[in-house]
């Protein structure tokens, strides 16, 4: 990291109280304020251009909290399916994406993390994904923030890790070493056609909470120890494009897929928008 003005920005969320922050946000985000609430949402549009004309419910007057606006729906045939062997899960930026080294991910120039730290410790999950492929997807303020299957999916296991809250935005990956292995995730694991693969969660700054279809809300609570769920014997299988989560308040998601022949879409480059749906990968 060379800005000056990045460096700072990282150093002051070193400092920040972050938990205290997070569940202060939570409160404002679940408030039913009425009035003060519908202005929040207004600011927050104005602020970060959000586009209401895709929305389910287009009018800020509809959502009786910042939750519910922030979590929206979006309106019917807004976001068709590619025909593709893997569509991109969620709307937002490319952060890095490609073949995991071994048991490594980019995160940033300068900077990896493991798979087995990200997975919570987990080697033997891990090591599914060894030489495999990565994909990590970042959700601004701005964007639809439920997360949908990225292939058809019948869930295994599911671990809420504890960690920190950094801020999952550029200039934090780029400035926190192993930042997507050290903040607060939900990992989820699924068996597909091609084998296992891994969705995963990372909060972040002010996320109150995440949430999937099949749990609801997975944190709060935060015990401060890693937590497993397991659905080995169950019948939980979504489909492709389904949702499968969301994150209450914005964040990041890890996809991780096995060995094997991938190929990215060829439009696809670090730092480029995209939208649910689309086409991200093909099986070579």
């Amino acid at each position: 990291m060379t800005d000056p003005g990045e460096r700072v920005a990282v150093l002051l969320q070193h400092a920040l109280p972050k938990q205290a922050l997070t569940r202060l946000g939570g409160i404002v985000a679940r408030a039913r304020g009425g009035a003060a609430t519908t202005a929040l949402i207004r600011w927050f549009i104005t602020r970060y251009g959000v586009d209401m004309a895709e929305a389910a419910a287009p009018d800020p007057a509809a959502y009786r909290s910042f939750n519910e606006f922030f979590t929206r729906a979006l309106a019917p045939g807004a976001r068709p399916l590619a025909a593709a062997d893997w569509i991109c899960p969620v709307d937002g930026a490319i952060s890095q994406f490609g073949a995991i080294g071994g048991d490594r991910i980019f995160q940033a120039k300068g900077h990896d993390y493991s798979a087995t730290a990200l997975l919570g410790g987990d080697a033997a999950l891990a090591a599914q994904f060894r030489d495999g492929h990565y994909a990590t997807l970042y959700l601004s303020p701005r964007d639809y923030h439920r997360i949908h299957m990225p292939a058809a999916g019948r869930l295994r296991r599911m671990v809420h890790v504890p960690g920190a809250l950094y801020s999952v935005n550029p200039a934090t990956a780029r400035g926190v070493p192993g930042l997507f292995a050290r903040n607060e995730r939900v990992v989820c694991v699924f068996d597909g056609a091609c084998g296992p693969w891994a969705l995963v969660l990372v909060g972040a700054t002010i996320v109150g909470s995440m949430a999937t279809v099949w749990h609801g809300v997975v944190n709060p609570p935060r015990p401060g120890r890693l937590r497993e769920w397991s659905y080995q014997g169950s019948a939980v299988e979504l489909a492709r494009g389904q949702e499968m989560g969301r994150f209450l308040l914005g964040s990041t998601v890890v996809l991780l897929l096995p060995a094997g022949g991938l190929e990215f879409e060829s439009t696809w480059a670090p730092g480029g928008a995209v939208r649910m749906g689309q086409a991200m990968a093909r099986r070579a």
